[in-house]
């Protein structure tokens, strides 16, 4: 059974932040005004007629504890007979939420379901899920853990990239985000979140910055050298070798910035779209989940995407608009160099690196761009691709309905 996204909506990204434009509004609530925004675009009929809701969600804990997907769903006055899950696949659950409920129309245990990713990190921090392996050293030696940004480092060092390639990327993300907000691309699909007071809250994606030419980014300091001065280097090494030092080139640019935030699509069957009188946006084509090495940890996506198009049967020279996760600046340069894609039609509305990376919405997030750029670039299919720590990545292929 073919599987449509009927609309797909998304909040604006904030600063992950005390003090970051969202940090007073609870992630639960993110999500309610995304199910409000989807009742008024398809009617409220269609949304409460969901059977299910998958919400990515990476630290469960505080406010984002407690089954975060539930909690949506009862403040949203949604059905009790509308089931939740809440998963955690690290920065690609957004993205893994999405597969499941295509997962589930498309074997017949849903008509339609609702899907998406929140996280509020100004609220819950970074690692506050305090896993055992975080702060044991002598566990992360045995499984070969260290940070992401290390391991971001470490792919770097492996794969000889230099600060320049690094400074280009960041400019490219920061400049074409720009020019998309100023051009209203991103009006229809981002929907403004009001805060308790009853006013907006936040409009638009508050992390990019002009950087002018570029240059200011060469006077920038690295920033996991520390992190691996405590042992991490160390761990890393023992698991690669031959190298035998970590180049900790990445600084504050070159990493997505902590954000909070929030996506969520409506996909189904097309007996149900004809039955809710809904139009397909797209046609989810294929699915791919993916896992890599657990030590650079930054490359299962682009194991993901390989599946992803093989599914579908298609080159990646036959991909018209593709999303590509900017989880640090060495993965997507290294796709560029790796792959040669046409880098006009990747993220040409920006990335992650400029807009910021609320973790569990992430891959929620790039479905949603991905279903206007390939309008804007007239394109039959797109590619989605995203990459999490420790080895997870997604991928997906859409193609235009109608």
């Amino acid at each position: 059974m073919s599987v449509y996204i009927y609309d797909a909506v998304r909040s604006p990204r904030g600063k992950g932040r005390p003090g970051g434009s969202l940090a007073g509004v609870a992630p639960a609530q993110l999500v309610v005004q995304l199910v409000r925004a989807l009742e008024r675009r398809l009617g409220e009929a269609a949304i409460r007629a969901a059977d299910h809701l998958s919400l990515g969600c990476v630290t469960q804990v505080g406010v984002q504890g407690g089954h975060v997907a539930l909690s949506a769903r009862i403040q949203a006055g949604l059905p009790d007979s509308v089931a939740c899950l809440t998963l955690n696949n690290f920065c690609v659950s957004g993205l893994s939420a999405l597969a499941d409920a295509a997962r589930r129309v498309e074997s017949g245990q849903a008509e339609l379901a609702l899907a998406g990713g929140v996280e509020s990190m100004s609220q819950v921090g970074f690692l506050s899920d305090a896993a055992d392996y975080y702060a044991d050293m002598s566990l992360a030696a045995t499984m070969g853990w260290a940070p992401v940004g290390v391991a971001a480092d470490l792919l770097a060092t492996r794969e000889g990239l230099e600060r320049p390639a690094l400074d280009a990327a960041v400019l490219t993300s920061h400049t074409r985000a720009a020019e998309a907000w100023r051009r209203g691309h991103y009006d229809n699909r981002v929907i403004p979140i009001v805060g308790e007071d009853g006013e907006v809250a936040l409009a638009h994606d508050e992390n990019i910055r002009d950087f002018g030419d570029g240059s200011s980014l060469a006077r920038l300091g690295p920033v996991f050298a520390a992190a691996g001065a405590q042992g991490f280097d160390d761990i890393v090494l023992a698991r690669t070798p031959p190298l035998t030092e970590v180049r900790h080139v990445h600084t504050v640019a070159h990493c997505p910035p902590i954000s909070d935030g929030a996506a969520l699509l409506l996909v189904g069957s097309a007996e149900a779209g004809r039955r809710h009188g809904l139009r397909p946006l797209a046609r989810i084509r294929a699915i791919a989940e993916a896992a890599d090495d657990h030590v650079m940890q930054l490359t299962a996506g682009y194991r993901a995407m390989t599946q992803a198009l093989a599914r579908a049967g298609l080159s990646l020279d036959a991909i018209g608009a593709i999303e590509f996760m900017e989880a640090f600046a060495a993965v997507p340069v290294l796709f560029e160099r790796d792959f040669a894609p046409d880098m006009s039609r990747v993220n040409p509305n920006g990335g992650h690196l400029a807009m910021g990376h609320p973790m569990g919405a992430t891959g929620a997030i790039l479905a949603t761009s991905l279903l206007d750029d390939m309008a804007q670039l007239n394109a039959e299919t797109g590619l989605v691709v995203a990459t999490g720590g420790v080895g997870v990545g997604a991928a997906m292929v859409f193609e235009r309905a109608g």
